[in-house]
């Protein structure tokens, strides 16, 4: 015969702050059990910098040397605002896996689970972001204003990709499957990111094209990552970029939450 429970109070419920960093750790062992997925995060920024750096720069900047020193803060930009597409498509495969059925019937904060998505992609922004800021000065990169300029723009990326991840979000929770999550995600981002100020001098391009580059979002956060890496940046570069990604989380923050409660 079984011995009979023992009595006594109930164990409290787990705090929202240790249910999200149990969640933050499940995002940390997937780069440990599926360290592949990084390949597919750096491989393209990898081509980028060292196709556009050896091919183009001569001709875009005189020389490699000049044109890194150009390059490699937009190749940051566009590196974070890249992998944000990948937040939408790991929520679009746990939700197809039905996970997040089995995170809702758990007695936890019912938002912890995006809590640790969250920081998922902030650890993903700052290993790819590494390993590209890594290979530009192993090219010749240097960036004047030195480790605190660095600091100061992997801030500012973890902002941008922060505000950006919310638009994929968005996507993972009303679309059904993630390759569709990633074709809609880069048809977008294709287009914002080359007319953008990330490879290119915008006074080469057409008037017209130089006016949407101008108030294009991810040139205006290029445009203060360059400033921070050189040492130059004020408070006015810094929030026009900071402004998208702070205009994005106030709206879809509150719509993610309402389209997961809704499912």
């Amino acid at each position: 015969m079984s011995a009979p429970l023992p009595q006594g109070p109930r164990p409290a419920p787990p705090s929202p702050a240790s249910t999200s960093l149990t969640f933050a750790w499940r995002a940390v062992l997937k780069f440990k059990h599926v360290p592949e997925q990084l390949f597919d995060l750096v491989m393209t920024p990898i081509m980028f910098t060292l196709l556009f750096t050896f091919i183009f720069g001569g001709a875009l900047a005189g020389s490699s040397t000049a044109y890194l020193q150009w390059f490699i803060p937009g190749i940051l930009v566009q590196t974070t605002v890249f992998n944000t597409v990948y937040s939408g498509m790991g929520l679009s495969t746990d939700l197809s896996k039905g996970l997040f059925d089995r995170f809702r019937s758990l007695p936890i904060w019912s938002l912890a689970p995006f809590a640790g998505l969250m920081v998922g992609d902030m650890l993903r922004h700052t290993i790819a972001g590494a390993i590209i800021l890594g290979i530009g000065l192993a090219l010749g990169y240097r960036p004047e204003a030195g480790l605190p300029g660095i600091l100061a723009s992997f801030a500012l990326l973890l902002a941008i990709g922060f505000g950006w991840g919310w638009i994929f979000i968005v996507l993972g929770l009303v679309v059904r499957t993630p390759m569709t999550v990633m074709t809609l995600g880069f048809a977008v981002l294709f287009p914002v990111t080359f007319a953008s100020n990330i490879m290119v001098d915008p006074a080469t391009m057409p008037g017209w094209l130089q006016a949407f580059v101008a108030v294009n979002p991810v040139s205006l956060m290029t445009t203060a990552l360059r400033a921070l890496m050189a040492g130059t940046a004020g408070w006015g570069e810094i929030g026009r970029a900071l402004l998208a990604p702070a205009i994005l989380t106030a709206l879809l923050a509150p719509l993610v939450l309402w389209l997961y409660r809704r499912r």
